[in-house]
């Protein structure tokens, strides 16, 4: 994973171009409830945000893109949730983690609408607070707007915190 992960950042960096498709993908990937418990892209969108600060790239572009993905890929889980309900445990690579659905699902209970921005944060609930929200029959425009709000913040602030740690080691580096 960590090849993958260094030669995509290596591409996003010497194909600027490709940085709105990449992000857009990863930040969907991550989003997506099956594919996110396999290969967390948080950090290399960080990785990605620190590229663009040192770099040309406009950062408006590929922000829009990362939460247009992140967005996507919860309204997606949501909606495997809304329509398989209980089965959606069953399904692969979710069967293989047995406790995080009924997580996800008292996290929603708990906090409702909140529970969409603040699951958006956190790697495991960010799995599975969609797919609860569609199970649960969370109403379909409460979670689409939590959902697209918290995707564009997410996503910026992913970005952007790759953008301030490497102006910190830039100064770090010009100081020392």
């Amino acid at each position: 994973m960590e090849g993958f992960a260094r030669d995509l950042i290596d591409f996003v960096r010497d194909h600027q171009v490709w940085a709105a498709p990449v992000v857009f993908l990863l930040a969907f990937g991550e989003s997506l409830a099956f594919i996110s418990l396999l290969i967390p892209a948080w950090s290399i969108l960080i990785a990605i945000g620190a590229l663009l600060g040192a770099s040309d790239a406009s950062f408006w572009p590929v922000w829009i893109a990362g939460g247009i993905g992140a967005a996507l890929g919860d309204w997606l889980s949501y909606w495997f949730g809304f329509k398989f309900k209980d089965r959606v445990a069953e399904i692969w690579p979710l069967s293989r983690y047995p406790d995080l659905l009924p997580r996800g699902e008292t996290f929603v209970q708990k906090w409702g609408v909140p529970s969409i921005y603040i699951g958006r944060f956190f790697g495991p609930l960010r799995a599975t607070v969609p797919l609860a929200a569609g199970i649960f029959e969370m109403p379909h425009w409460r979670f689409q707007i939590a959902n697209w709000i918290s995707a564009l913040i997410w996503s910026g602030v992913l970005l952007l915190f790759g953008d301030v740690i490497s102006q910190i080691i830039e100064w770090i580096w010009r100081v020392v």
